[in-house]
């Protein structure tokens, strides 16, 4: 009851007019900060954190929160519409919502990711209001040997993704690994494959390398098209409010809980991610569905999963920060900066000591949600209008834009050169008709794998020991099952074929 007395005197801070206006800028500049690549929600939090030394503790980091979740979200916008994924955690977005541009449902597809990312955000926060402390005790007994075992079942999920052609999706996977090789190696930083490059003792950053795969790769294939005079219109389907009506809104429910409640629990581990939680939710969105064909060419549910996925990590990432004073991700190391700039301690005594600031946080995540479904549910028609911009004009737009972002990203020249080398990658993929997805997921996924693979062997002493903790179990041995009934499916399928 306390609880909710102190929320409800919190709302009634949140709402007053100087806040809510804050709160609409912040969530406009995180959108537009999240929509154009190389520009990430880390970027624009952090370009606000001095700005909130002149606030008050409430103000300030409500105000950050408001960025944060603008951020997010608005990776969402050149994930679907340009097949660039604003951020990070908007990767898995691209798989099937630009199919579902490129086929005239822009609208609809920008409607469902607005709809379930606002909801995916709420579900966190609800979560993050009622059960934060439990949740974060949870969170504890995860030690590098749970987070390997997550890292491998994640690293697995590539054999569902390469369904259909596995040697290719494997192949496409490898090469991802290979390259997360590349620069300093985890715990005892030895050099490995830097060729005496200073450049590349740091490795490749996940940003450009991202933005090179899909960005720069979509730009050179387009401009192809544009040579050979084989590039298509794309049409634009008008739609009534979100393009969606009440009951796909009701079919979709299962699968944004089930996204929600992975996005939010990836989030409560340090370290992981929104764009690996948005992964695995879409891979167990394909999984479980009774039409995984259609996953990749413009499915509505791969939108779902993944957009309710990554924006409930948001939820889930602030609880082991307000919890435990550990930052669950960048942006929230960012706000770690936030509290320490108005002289707030993070960790168990903010909710004695500042219980009223704690509850502003909590209740402003819920406005500034709601604020970011009005605001991109306003803009919806004019963010299609990209679209209609003639290619010989956006593309060159958007290449400055990216190369830009990714200078900003790090201010050096090489995350520029890496975009370049990354987009001969991806173009090189389109050619060869390898899966980029492979390759993104092992990117992502490999760094973390060896780090906590080394930091278990050394707390443990060996791999042995990883298997007397049951939670690594669980995710391990589950992944060895997915991985074996996957090769099963690709021999029946290939025996099939075969005596056809």
């Amino acid at each position: 009851m306390k609880a909710l007395g102190l929320l409800g005197s919190a709302f009634m801070g949140v709402c007053q007019p100087a806040s809510l206006l804050l709160m609409i800028a912040g969530v406009a500049v995180g959108i537009i900060f999240g929509s154009i690549p190389g520009l990430s929600a880390s970027m624009a939090v952090a370009l606000f954190l001095p700005l909130t030394f002149s606030m008050t503790p409430s103000m300030g980091m409500n105000t950050l929160v408001a960025v944060y979740i603008g951020g997010i979200s608005g990776g969402l916008i050149s994930a679907i519409l340009l097949n660039m994924p604003g951020t990070a955690s908007s990767i898995a977005t691209t798989f099937d919502g630009h199919p579902m541009a490129k086929n005239g449902e822009a609208m609809k597809a920008l409607g469902l990711g607005i709809v379930f990312s606002a909801l995916g955000s709420i579900f966190s926060f609800i979560i993050l209001t009622f059960c934060a402390p439990s949740l974060a005790d949870i969170a504890l007994k995860f030690t590098p040997a749970e987070n390997f075992g997550i890292c491998f079942f994640a690293l697995t999920m590539v054999a569902i993704l390469s369904s259909g052609n596995m040697i290719r999706g494997l192949l496409a996977g490898m090469l991802g690994l290979m390259f997360t090789q590349i620069g300093m190696a985890p715990i005892d930083g030895t050099a490995r494959f830097t060729f005496g490059s200073s450049n590349l003792m740091a490795g490749f950053d996940t940003l450009p390398t991202l933005i090179g795969i899909f960005a720069i790769s979509d730009i050179l294939v387009t401009a192809e098209k544009m040579g050979s005079g084989k590039l298509e219109t794309i049409p634009i389907k008008k739609v009534k409010g979100f393009g969606f009506g009440m009951k796909e809104f009701v079919y979709h429910l299962p699968n944004f809980l089930r996204s929600a409640l992975i996005g939010t629990g990836i989030g409560i581990l340090p370290g992981i991610g929104g764009s690996t939680s948005g992964m695995l939710a879409y891979v167990t969105a394909k999984n479980m569905s009774k039409h995984a064909d259609e996953f990749g060419k413009g499915c509505p549910d791969g939108i779902v999963a993944t957009e309710a996925a990554n924006n409930a990590t948001i939820g889930g990432a602030m609880i082991p920060l307000l919890v435990l004073g550990i930052p669950g991700d960048g942006v929230t190391a960012m706000m770690l900066g936030g509290f320490l700039i108005h002289g707030l301690s993070a960790g168990p005594l903010l909710f004695v000591k500042n219980a009223d600031v704690v509850y502003g946080i909590f209740a402003a995540c819920m406005v500034c949600a709601v604020i970011m479904l009005v605001v991109e549910w306003t803009c919806i028609k004019g963010f299609v209008q990209v679209l209609k911009v003639p290619k010989h004009i956006l593309l060159p737009l958007i290449l400055v834009l990216c190369c830009v972002g990714a200078y900003a990203t790090n201010n050096r020249i090489f995350d520029v050169q890496s975009i370049l080398l990354f987009g001969i990658v991806g173009y090189i993929y389109h050619k060869f008709r390898l899966p980029t997805t492979p390759f993104v997921l092992c990117f992502l996924i490999g760094e973390m794998l060896e780090t906590y693979l080394r930091r278990g062997i050394m707390q443990y002493k060996s791999f042995g020991a990883f298997f007397a903790r049951p939670i690594f179990d669980v995710f391990f041995f589950v992944a060895i099952g997915v991985l074996v009934w996957s090769l099963l499916k690709e021999y029946k399928a290939y025996m099939a074929k075969k005596k056809a």
